[in-house]
């Protein structure tokens, strides 16, 4: 039992470890982030949250949980939240280092909060660029795009604030006034993410299509009303406890994220507070990137309704499982029937794809055959995993991307 702010929190197992590699136990994680307070309330304080919970541990795959427990203490707010499907679900909304505390017991290892103040549920506060490097790509050239996207956001009125991703990736966050829609939110995004392309088309893209990207991802659709993105601080379920860390624009070109672990930010936030302290007082206008989306025309569209897309690429698939190291054990077995095609792959010609399912994120793996001679090409054959996500029974949540 802690006593947090004058509220006495319950923490289950407290001694269970979490990352072994460090030796990290549960109770460790919680008084990690009453630690980091400050910085990761200004990342979740008043927004509803879905709550990641990795109830088995960081090597089982977590569920995803939209609505909030039932059996919550009465300071816990909770905020409803409608979607598109017609459902809706009152969601965790934190305010306070007790409720941090507690959704941290529940098996929140990362904090997934929406773009929005549970005050004004239909207007971001928030733009939100998430660059996702193809395999293949080096920290160096994630950080040239990053410095490009800075500048195309500080070209229409925004400024940007960096951080790492807690994993391979980078993310800028752009505060804004709560004056438009989502929708209106997700173009202004999507005019960063063709822009950045422009200025760096060697370094970056913006295409939707997996199979036709190269570089730096800059996507755009992480601003869409139901995703959620991992907020600052938030530490990572990786086994060296990395963190998703903010930084400033002097630190982005020599920050390493493998150094960035729980034990390291925790000191570097003792040392010199958080790098993202005055980004409350910096919220501007979208205008001018609604101006840019304008000139920039109509964009590639995602797919709608039913319909198929024919691939632009020679894709064949391998696997479809209900966990990443199952998909990727059907593809080592692929690999071991096809060795010379091996042979012809790059990096990127490897597609893994995190799915929503109900519940839980589910795992495709995908192989673009461009650079294997066309009488070289394997055929689509049965599928190493065939997991049908949609039969399992669903319990009301529902996954977040990624």
């Amino acid at each position: 039992m802690l006593e947090v702010a004058g509220r006495e929190v319950t923490i289950t197992n407290p001694d269970r470890v979490v990352f072994a590699a460090g030796g990290h136990t549960k109770l460790d994680l919680v008084r990690y982030y009453l630690a980091v307070a400050g910085g990761a309330l200004r990342g979740v304080a008043g927004r509803p949250m879905i709550l990641k919970r990795f109830v088995r541990g960081i090597d089982q795959e977590a569920f995803f949980q939209k609505r909030a427990p039932t059996s919550r203490p009465d300071w816990i707010e909770v905020a409803e939240l409608n979607y598109a499907s017609g459902r809706s679900a009152e969601e965790v909304v934190v305010r306070d280092t007790p409720g941090l505390a507690w959704v941290v017991n529940l098996g929140c290892i990362d904090l997934n909060p929406h773009p929005v103040q549970a005050e004004d549920l239909d207007r971001p506060d928030e733009l939100r660029i998430d660059l996702d490097p193809v395999p293949g790509v080096e920290w160096p050239q994630i950080v040239e795009v990053a410095l490009v996207a800075r500048q195309v956001l500080a070209d229409h009125g925004l400024t940007g604030w960096p951080k790492t991703s807690g994993s391979r990736g980078f993310h800028v966050y752009a505060p804004i006034h709560p004056r438009w829609a989502f929708r209106e939110v997700r173009l202004a995004a999507e005019g960063v993410a063709r822009e950045v392309a422009n200025r760096a088309p060697d370094l970056a893209t913006s295409r939707w299509w997996k199979e036709e990207r190269q570089g730096v991802f800059v996507d755009f659709n992480q601003n869409a009303k139901d995703r959620t993105v991992a907020s600052a601080y938030s530490v990572r379920p990786n086994s060296d406890a990395r963190v998703s860390t903010p930084l400033t624009w002097g630190e982005v070109p020599r920050s390493r994220p493998p150094e960035l672990t729980m034990p390291a930010v925790l000191e570097r936030y003792r040392a010199i507070g958080d790098p993202w302290e005055p980004m409350a007082g910096a919220a501007g206008s979208l205008v001018g990137l609604l101006e840019l989306a304008e000139r920039l025309g109509p964009a590639e569209k995602p797919p709608r309704g039913t319909g198929r897309r024919q691939p632009t690429r020679p894709l064949i698939e391998i696997a479809r499982a209900k966990t990443k190291d199952e998909a990727l054990a059907g593809l080592e077995r692929w690999k071991a029937r096809h060795p010379g095609v091996v042979l012809r792959l790059q990096a990127a010609d490897i597609l893994t794809d995190g799915m929503r399912g109900r519940s839980s994120v589910w795992y495709r793996i995908r192989v673009n055959l461009q650079h294997v001679p066309e009488p070289e090409r394997p055929p689509q054959e049965p599928l190493e995993v065939d997991y049908d996500p949609w039969t399992e029974g669903t319990d009301g949540s529902t996954p977040a991307a990624r």
